[in-house]
């Protein structure tokens, strides 16, 4: 995909993977807008120079709010990148009411905002449709089940989503993320790898058009499942 002169819409491009990934589009010539719910984040990617919409995209209210900014300002490019983790230990308490705010946030929102937008990506000469899963797609590990379910049904969704559209003009690539060093991860004690550097993968391979991008350690994890699935799957549940 010829990045120079496109539109793109990032998800949760306030902060983290979405933020790197909305300078690194940026700086390959694409004109940038990021949603997200902090005013002072918001202001900041004002800023820089990215078009930004406030806006919670696990209620139907920002949904809609977003919605409507896109059809004043058609994307070539929908990056459903937003997401969050929530506790689910069966020997602790959990708040149920934040297991259901990651389902609409990380798998409900990428499924409302395809289908409410696909009429604007069909409209362009080319587009894409991005979305971030997870290494944790391919295996679960056992401290997130939450996240990693949610992840797993966003991977079977976008493909699915690619077979649908393999006749069309718009594309599909789903990107699969190690641990990366970002607010949401700032317990895990594993190596990291940085936003920058995540972001740099991502957008290379939009640029080349592919369908799958495998980043940094997952490109080792998904090797390892293709060839022995169970170990990957029993070295996960410990990671």
């Amino acid at each position: 995909m010829k990045l120079e002169g496109k539109r793109a819409l990032v998800t949760g491009g306030t902060d983290g993977i979405g933020l790197a990934l909305a300078r690194e589009l940026r700086a390959r010539g694409v004109a940038v807008m990021v949603c997200g719910r902090t005013p002072e984040r918001l202001e900041s990617a004002r800023a820089e120079g990215l078009e930004a919409v406030a806006a919670d995209l696990a209620t139907d209210t920002g949904r809609d709010t977003i919605v409507n900014a896109v059809h004043n300002w058609p994307i070539d490019l929908l990056v459903n990148n937003a997401g969050m983790g929530a506790a689910y230990d069966i020997g602790a308490l959990i708040d149920l009411s934040d297991v259901d705010r990651a389902i609409a946030l990380n798998l409900t929102a990428p499924i409302h905002l395809v289908a409410r937008l696909i009429g604007v990506l069909r409209a362009r000469p080319e587009a894409m449709i991005v979305n971030v899963t997870s290494g944790l797609a391919i295996a679960p590990n056992a401290r997130s089940p939450v996240y990693c379910a949610t992840k797993a049904g966003l991977r079977s969704f976008t493909q699915s989503l690619r077979a649908q559209l393999a006749d069309s003009h718009v594309k599909v690539l789903e990107a699969l993320p190690p641990v990366v060093d970002t607010a949401m991860t700032a317990d895990n004690p594993h190596r990291k790898m940085s936003p920058e550097a995540c972001a740099r993968e991502i957008a290379e391979a939009i640029a080349a058009g592919r369908s799958e991008a495998h980043v940094g350690m997952v490109k080792l994890l998904n090797g390892v499942h293709n060839v022995a699935p169970a170990i990957a799957r029993h070295v996960m549940l410990r990671y």
